[in-house]
């Protein structure tokens, strides 16, 4: 969710990107358009679409959600050979318009277009670096770091891939980038994996994309996903991929398959959909109880809820009720009416749940306060029990990778024991996955996850001014009415 959801408490969704290359066959405008719809859960901030036509580079981008910010006539005049798309949810840099992506810039060697996903740990030092030589930012966003670091690498390099394989050593953290220069689209992952990137097909087009849902928007047949550390550019004589095996070890983040992803995708081999479902039956098997009913927070709670029901044989129902039609931009004008708002975007369903007792999913729990909403709604219509279930374990650190986790003081299991959690949600019990369970939810497939946000094990080093919470210098606050 956006950082305006309705008094959401869960962790936000980071960006998704997209990059098409077409032989003709496709239109590159619709394409990122379909794509972009498909991955809007992945950010509903801003988004934008950057289009090559010839080495010309158009675009257009805004705030808002893929359906407020295009029409017929934007993409009509969106004309070329190759597009990259963005949505957006800021974890570093402003909520303002200038933020927006795909970020395109023009520099001696023509004009490049970036859609990134992810955050970069060493942003601080770097910009610090770039400032001093003379560099100018127009955005607080991580992403222009990068660019500017490719732009002066391609001063001297031989093509746009090497620039950016000189590059990647360079910049640190999280990063799945697709790039469009005048005559190259390229596809990168940092070496550690952190954020999803795969490939797609479509006749002798090809696709990139943060997750395949996307892939299925636009018809794309799904190729493979992009390796950790490596570079897959395409260009008129096909596809092609510059790739060393990274000394780092794989970590890509577990909380895609737990939260961010959407359910039908595929990511690095494993459904997101099989792997929620097998949170829950883990629950089940952890802490089983009582009960008449199992219901799914909306959505990633449904998936682990299925599970649950599975394992438990207690029969899965709907109990809660979600719309679908509220705007980013719904306006809460006091405490009072924040307090109502889960109401607005949830609502039980009484005529199910009522005298029932019940077993509750749901994803995660950040500061506690949308569940004991959920809970203290169920039981004002007329639940009997409410036991909760949370398909993670408690969030104990926060992420320096790119998801919106807030600092420990504001995590309340940093504060307040799992049964202490349980009274303050009006849970007649609680669990959380355990942190042994949680590889297991993945089947044993995954060769390597990041699980910092639960267990504090960082895979890569953390600068002093991450850890203290010092801010970039250029993230100036701007006002926008």
């Amino acid at each position: 969710m956006s950082s305006y959801d309705f008094g959401y408490d869960g962790p936000h969704e980071e960006c998704g990107v997209f990059g098409v290359y077409s032989d003709g066959s496709v239109d590159p405008s619709y394409a990122a358009y379909n794509a972009l719809l498909a991955l809007q859960h992945r950010g509903q901030e801003s988004c934008g679409i950057a289009v090559n036509d010839r080495g010309v580079i158009s675009y257009s981008k805004n705030m808002g959600l893929v359906t407020e910010a295009f029409s017929p006539e934007i993409l009509d005049r969106l004309k070329g050979q190759m597009s990259v798309g963005h949505v957006r949810y800021s974890t570093a840099g402003a909520s303002v318009r200038e933020n927006a992506q795909p970020l395109v810039m023009r520099y001696i060697k023509g004009t490049l277009a970036i859609a990134h996903n992810g955050n970069l740990t060493n942003a601080y030092e770097l910009h610090k670096l770039l400032a001093k030589r003379g560099c100018i930012f127009q955005t607080t966003t991580d992403t222009e770091v990068i660019a500017y670091m490719i732009a002066r690498e391609r001063v001297d390099a031989p093509s746009i891939e090497e620039a950016v394989r000189r590059t990647m050593p360079k910049i640190h953290g999280s990063f799945s980038m697709v790039i469009m220069s005048p005559q190259k689209l390229l596809a990168v992952r940092d070496p550690h994996g952190f954020r999803p990137l795969c490939i797609g097909r479509i006749n002798n087009s090809y696709v990139f994309a943060s997750e395949t849902c996307a892939l299925d928007a636009c018809g794309a047949e799904f190729v493979r996903d992009v390796r950790p550390g490596e570079i897959v550019y395409v260009d008129h004589s096909g596809l092609h991929s510059i790739y060393e095996p990274p000394k780092e070890k794989k970590s890509l983040c577990i909380f895609e398959y737990i939260y961010f992803a959407r359910t039908d995708s595929i990511i690095d081999g494993i459904s997101v959909y099989e792997a929620r479902k097998e949170a829950g039956r883990l629950l089940a098997r952890q802490h089983p109880v009582d009960a008449d009913m199992v219901i799914g927070v909306p959505e990633s709670g449904i998936d682990a809820a299925i599970g649950y029901s599975e394992e438990s044989g207690i029969p899965f129902q709907k109990g809660i009720v979600k719309n679908s039609y509220i705007g980013r931009t719904f306006i809460k004008p006091s405490q009072s009416e924040r307090e109502k708002s889960v109401r607005i975007k949830l609502n039980a369903l009484s005529t199910a749940v009522r005298g029932k007792r019940v077993v509750m999913l749901d994803d995660s729990i950040v500061r506690g306060t949308t569940s004991a909403r959920i809970i203290k709604m169920l039981k004002e219509s007329g639940a009997k029990e409410v036991h909760l279930r949370i398909s993670s374990p408690p969030f104990l650190w926060p992420c320096y990778y790119g998801t919106d986790i807030p600092s420990k003081s504001e995590l309340i299991a940093c504060r307040h024991t799992i049964d202490e959690i349980g009274e303050m949600n009006f849970a007649d019990s609680i669990d959380f996955l355990s942190l042994e369970n949680l590889p297991k939810m993945l089947g044993g497939k995954c060769t390597g996850f990041c699980d910092a946000c639960f267990s504090g094990r960082y895979p890569t080093p953390l600068p002093e001014n991450l850890v203290s919470g010092k801010k970039y210098e250029y993230d100036i606050p701007i006002k926008r009415y």
